[in-house]
């Protein structure tokens, strides 16, 4: 069986074909979907890749959300189908409430691009079990509203179900990748839904995957090896 995951193409989007290439290295099949259709072309999983989706107007992925294609995402993430949104794709997701909270921009009101240094919290998603609870990784980063926020309560319910994903390693020096680097309450640089099989997070995973380009590290292909393995063992 070869696992077809599908990529979404919006106006704006960055790194769509990147993020093919990543599931490519994986093994999977990537599939190119365009926002304005709504037939997934039987994929058996998602990517929301990063870039300004509409531009940005209005809020960081509100038009996407009500984009075609969302329709049909939205209905298969509720029955378990794995999606994954990588920065403006975690922005749509939180729009189309498929992820608890919502996202500003970064606190201190400048861009920022830089190699990440994250913490592995839950490995147990669809999209991380190649990684171990406690790891820590390098991941770029590029975002100019990537602050995640939520009340209390719900802050509060994602660190006693688990749903923190991923989370900003602080207490180093910043030219290391250390540091919460837009102002996310809790450090949050990821997150899950209760299932499991919907992920968002801030940093871009396809972005590291082979040694020559991009990061030159490949911290980021467990994100595309958990989801591919899962799927060929469901």
């Amino acid at each position: 069986m070869t696992a077809r995951i599908g990529v979404v193409t919006f106006p704006g989007s960055l790194d769509d074909r990147d993020t093919q290439r990543a599931i490519r290295l994986a093994g999977a099949e990537p599939v190119a979907l365009w926002h304005k259709d709504k037939d997934l072309q039987q994929v058996d999983a998602v990517v929301l890749c990063g870039g300004f989706s509409y531009g940005d107007y209005l809020r960081a992925g509100a038009i996407a959300r009500f984009s075609p294609v969302m329709a049909t995402v939205i209905e298969q993430a509720k029955a378990e189908m794995p999606v994954l949104g990588i920065c403006n794709g975690f922005q749509i997701l939180t729009e189309a409430h498929l992820l608890p909270g919502g996202m500003l921009g970064n606190d201190h009101l400048h861009f920022i691009c830089r190699d990440q240094k994250l913490k592995v919290e839950n490995a147990s998603t669809a999209w991380t079990t190649d990684y171990e609870s406690g790891q820590e990784i390098h991941i770029p980063l590029k975002n100019m509203d990537g602050r995640y926020v939520a009340d209390e309560h719900t802050l509060d319910m994602l660190e006693a179900e688990g749903r923190v994903a991923f989370r900003y390693v602080t207490g180093g020096d910043a030219a290391d990748g250390y540091g919460n680097p837009n102002g996310s309450l809790r450090d949050i640089a990821g997150i899950s839904n209760a299932a499991g099989n919907v992920v968002g997070l801030m940093p871009h995973p396809e972005h590291a995957v082979e040694p020559l380009v991009g990061s030159g590290r490949t911290d980021g292909l467990p994100f595309f090896t958990s989801i591919l393995k899962k799927l060929v063992n469901a």
